[in-house]
């Protein structure tokens, strides 16, 4: 059987935009049983330069998608908040953070409820599903749950009781990572979230994906067909095509400003490294100075040394000779033994 490939955020709007379909979705993911669902739609359309991207319709509708729901939970029915997205790429993440603050921030999703005998204001619980289209660095899991867990960090129980304060700050989050569903069939959940499996494609756009119908549990027949229903219209096929266009762009865009930081990195690399070189340079030059002006330093000493070493020893042969002299030497002895001329000799005072 041939199904629409759900990846495309136009198909997935489709799939969900039917009650029971969204019904059945959702509460195979979270593993609790659904009483309620109030589909709360939220749309961000991203403007597209048509006169770039021939062919194009001009903009590409994200669909994110908000659920009023009221779960059957072993405590009872409770009110929470499902929030579920799909994400093509990594940098999605910071998307999904602002969209999460700015879902704990909204009034609208606070309700009243009894805290110490008195009515007070509190956030709805919040649960969030990711389907991501790409792979986690670490994680290999095709489908994860991250379950909050009440603990006394003293005797290390397990809380079983749901605290308001709590529950208003905290949320569950389930992830599906749609390339590691690849071929696996292993429990019904992940039977169901095939229908994401991209390697069941059968067209070089990726638009159709094959299935074996009789691989899935008859409890999933509405949404088997509901997907198979979509190849059907001509509007959404366009669609497809569209987003088709504009990710392509996107991804080009992604891949150009990707090496833009590159080169900018390696720019303020070769810089630094210049700078690092120059810096070098000048702390060798200032060695090398100060090497220089240490060796003059010691020249100078050593020559003041010599000067002064000579001059001892023109006063001591001087004394000698004055000496000798006094004694009535003869002038060629004392010219041997000082070395000086007749002049000299002559100019020493006795």
């Amino acid at each position: 059987m041939q199904i629409a490939n759900p990846i495309y955020d136009v198909v997935f709007k489709y799939l969900m935009e039917d009650a029971k379909v969204a019904k059945l979705l959702i509460s195979s993911i979270i593993g609790e049983e659904i009483e309620e669902l109030v589909f709360r739609p939220q749309e961000y359309t991203s403007a597209v330069d048509k006169g770039r991207i021939e062919g194009c319709s001009g903009t590409l509708t994200v669909y994110r998608l908000d659920f009023n729901a009221r779960i059957k939970t072993a405590e009872g029915s409770r009110q929470v908040l499902i929030e579920l997205q799909k994400a093509k790429f990594a940098t999605d993440i910071m998307r999904f953070r602002n969209y999460l603050s700015g879902q704990y921030g909204n009034y609208d999703n606070t309700e009243m409820a009894i805290i110490n005998d008195y009515e007070r204001r509190v956030g709805i619980p919040i649960i969030s599903i990711y389907f991501l289209g790409h792979r986690l660095d670490h994680i290999n899991a095709s489908i994860i749950g991250v379950n909050r867990v009440y603990r006394d960090l003293v005797t290390g129980d397990q809380i079983d009781v749901k605290e308001s304060f709590i529950e208003s700050l905290t949320h569950d989050s389930y992830i599906i990572q749609i390339p590691q569903l690849a071929k696996k069939r292993r429990n019904d959940l992940e039977k169901l979230l095939s229908i994401f499996d991209q390697s069941e494609s059968i067209d070089e756009t990726h638009h159709i994906l094959n299935i074996n119908e009789a691989d899935y549990p008859a409890k999933y027949g509405d949404l088997i067909r509901r997907l198979r229903s979509v190849i059907l219209e001509p509007e959404i096929r366009k669609q497809m095509k569209d987003e088709d266009i504009v990710l392509l762009d996107y991804e080009d865009m992604q891949r150009s400003l990707m090496q833009q930081r590159e080169n900018t990195r390696v720019a303020k690399l070769e810089a630094s490294e210049a700078k690092q070189k120059a810096v070098e340079a000048e702390l060798k030059a200032v060695e090398e100075k100060q090497k220089a002006d240490e060796a003059k330093q010691e020249a100078d000493e050593a020559k003041q040394e010599a000067d002064e070493a000579k001059k001892k020893t023109v006063e001591e042969k001087n004394k000698i000779a004055s000496n000798l002299k006094k004694a009535g030497v003869a002038l060629e002895i004392i010219i041997q033994a000082t070395g000086f001329s007749r002049e000299e000799i002559d100019s020493i005072r006795e």
